[in-house]
């Protein structure tokens, strides 16, 4: 199995990227490619919960420097049908209590509708992404529109394993003028979830 090794993360949401996006856009684009997810959003967590390609895949966010930047460890990629102890799991990240009496194990709609929709703390939230991608200084660079329930608004953002890469580039790309802020808290925002 492949060493899991974290990341740290800039990323923005706004309208209108301005200067920024010209900075980017002035770099090679690498691909394009669009998916469509569905997060669990947690009034009472701030864990990264998504299902894409039938996988339940979580990161949590581990710290935050002085730059603000975040550094995002994956913790798991499950194959649906979930089993309860996975189940368990996931709502461990949610912070929400879940049933004593579980099944033995939860296809992908019976996880959405026997276990998320019952919750007052929890909301599945479509969102479709239309993503290109650069390679910047090493980084992971990219560019989305990401829209969530008919509302539709960009997001930016630089990756790597290294915090002082991702700054300078950051820097470089003059993201810095804008809120970091991660896709919890942008989805959360668009949706007007606390």
């Amino acid at each position: 199995m492949a060493e899991i090794i974290p990341r740290w993360e800039w990323r923005t949401f706004q309208n209108d990227l301005g200067k920024p996006e010209l900075n980017i856009r002035s770099y090679t684009e690498e691909k394009t490619r669009e998916s469509s997810e569905v997060y669990i959003l947690s009034e009472v967590s701030m864990d990264n919960t998504k299902i894409r390609d039938g996988l339940m895949d979580i990161k949590t966010l581990q710290q935050v420097n002085e730059n603000r930047l975040e550094l995002w460890l994956p913790i798991m990629k499950g194959q649906f049908p979930l089993p309860a102890a996975e189940i368990e799991k996931v709502f461990k990240c949610f912070r929400v209590s879940l049933s004593k009496n579980l099944k033995e194990a939860y296809t992908y709609e019976e996880y959405l509708n026997e276990l998320i929709k019952p919750s007052k703390l929890l909301k599945a939230v479509n969102v479709h992404k239309k993503r290109t991608g650069f390679t910047i200084d090493g980084t992971i660079v990219e560019i989305a529109e990401v829209t969530v329930d008919g509302k539709v608004i960009r997001t930016a953002a630089v990756e790597h394993a290294d915090p002082d890469l991702v700054f300078s580039v950051v820097q470089k790309l003059e993201l810095e003028m804008f809120p970091n802020i991660n896709y919890l808290r942008g989805l959360k925002n668009m949706i007007g979830m606390k």
